[in-house]
C-alpha cells in the first residue's frame, strides 16, 4: 500500500470508530432521557471512560491521529477522519458535553427513580 492508501484506510477506520462512539454517546442520552437505564447504559458509560483514558495517554489525541500523521503533513483538523473540518475541530467539546449531559441525566434518573 502506498501513503495515500494507508491514510485512506486510517481515515476510514477512524471514521467508523468515531461513528460507533457517537452512537454510544447518543444511546447514553437516550437511556437517560427516556429512563431506560440498564446494564448496557453503564457499559456504554464505561466504554467512553475507556476512550477518554486512551486520549489522556496520547496527550488528547486519538492513536489513529498519531498514526495518520506519518502519512500526511496537512494542518487541517480533519486530515485523519472523514468529517467536516469544523466538526473535527470541535469534536471533543461537542461530544464530551453531550456525554456529560447524558451521564448527569442517567445519574439523576438512578438516584430519583431507584433511590
Amino acid at each position: 500500500m502506498n501513503r495515500l492508501q494507508k491514510l485512506f484506510a486510517i481515515k476510514l477506520l477512524h471514521t467508523l470508530i468515531w461513528c460507533f462512539f457517537v452512537s454510544v454517546i447518543f444511546y447514553i442520552l437516550y437511556a437517560g432521557i427516556w429512563n431506560r437505564v440498564t446494564a448496557f447504559t453503564w457499559f456504554a458509560i464505561g466504554l467512553v471512560v475507556g476512550e477518554g483514558i486512551i486520549l489522556l495517554l496520547f496527550n488528547m489525541f486519538c492513536p489513529l491521529t498519531v498514526l495518520a500523521r506519518r502519512y500526511s503533513d496537512s494542518t487541517k483538523d480533519n486530515f485523519d477522519i472523514f468529517l467536516p473540518n469544523w466538526l473535527a475541530r470541535h469534536n471533543k467539546l461537542i461530544f464530551t458535553s453531550l456525554y456529560l449531559i447524558g451521564v448527569m441525566i442517567v445519574l439523576i434518573r438512578v438516584v430519583f427513580t431507584h433511590g
